[in-house]
């Protein structure tokens, strides 16, 4: 096992099935494309992909089989958790072969200890609604899983932002009752980050112990818009994703890429080592 590991995440897919677009403006599908595209080019290569929920925008069995098949040109080992729009049942159904989806007979929640840092999803879906929650059953297995490895460095990821964004709608349908989780993250200082999607847009902020930093989406964002009441609308601003580095010797740094491509890259300085 290396000294280093990078780690991939993009979130909020939300694909649709038979080319319809989201909200009549967003072509999911291509976006998601795109994302892998670039997920695909990456150097040094990323070692993994996590996918922080809302896979498909209504949790259709049509949708996860066009999910799949967008999903299948990534040449990157993936891990899922599902977000408020998916349906834990047809996911299932359509990735059977996800043994770590099933390690839990109920909730979609799972370890990985193949790399340098430990991964642990969670599932805060909650059928039919819009926020999150972590049951006690889900809570009590995170507190006894991060347990059996004190010394590892470990990243959390759940669907449902556990802080307050600012944006007062997605504001109300975060995480519920976030102290439940942040309590069980403070008693274990392995946790390096929190990981979440929903907001569609990168935010940072302090949780318990460690930092918890939600994930851009790969099509829409939810617009920054910071005033009391304001409405639920979103923008196409440049997709990204987030790149999560550790080594032994700097521990965790986190990096935002975007999707697109952009002019560049050129030197600061010219051959002379001037510039005009």
């Amino acid at each position: 096992m290396g000294k280093s590991c990078l780690i991939a995440q993009i979130s909020d897919p939300h694909i649709k099935a038979g080319g319809r677009l989201s909200y009549r403006q967003v072509d999911t599908a291509d976006a998601l494309r795109q994302a892998i595209q670039t997920l695909n080019q990456l150097m040094p290569r990323p070692d993994l992909v996590l996918i922080s929920g809302d896979l498909v925008d209504f949790g259709h069995p049509d949708e996860y089989a066009t999910f799949k098949q967008i999903l299948a040109e990534l040449t990157l080992p993936v891990y899922l958790i599902p977000g408020n729009h998916d349906d834990r049942e047809h996911l299932r159904a359509a990735f059977p072969e996800h043994d770590y989806l099933f390690q839990d007979a109920h909730y979609l929640q799972w370890v990985i200890d193949d790399y340098p840092v430990r991964l642990v999803g969670l599932d805060s879906s909650v059928p039919g609604e819009p926020y999150g929650e972590l049951s006690e059953e889900s809570l009590c297995w995170l507190d006894k899983t991060l347990a059996e490895q004190p010394q590892t460095p470990t990243l959390v990821m759940l669907h449902h932002h556990p802080f307050i964004s600012g944006i007062d709608h997605m504001d109300r349908q975060p995480l519920k009752q976030p102290h439940s989780l942040a309590e069980i993250i403070n008693k274990h200082a392995q946790v390096e980050r929190v990981l979440c999607g929903h907001v569609h847009r990168t935010i940072q902020a302090r949780f318990g112990n460690t930092l918890a930093i939600s994930c851009p989406g790969v099509s829409h964002y939810v617009s920054l818009d910071l005033t009391p009441d304001g409405p639920s609308r979103f923008q196409l601003e440049p997709p990204g994703y987030l790149l999560h580095q550790w080594s032994a010797e700097a521990g965790m740094v986190t990096h935002q890429g975007f999707i697109k491509q952009y002019p560049g890259p050129y030197p600061f300085y010219d051959a002379n080592g001037l510039i005009d």
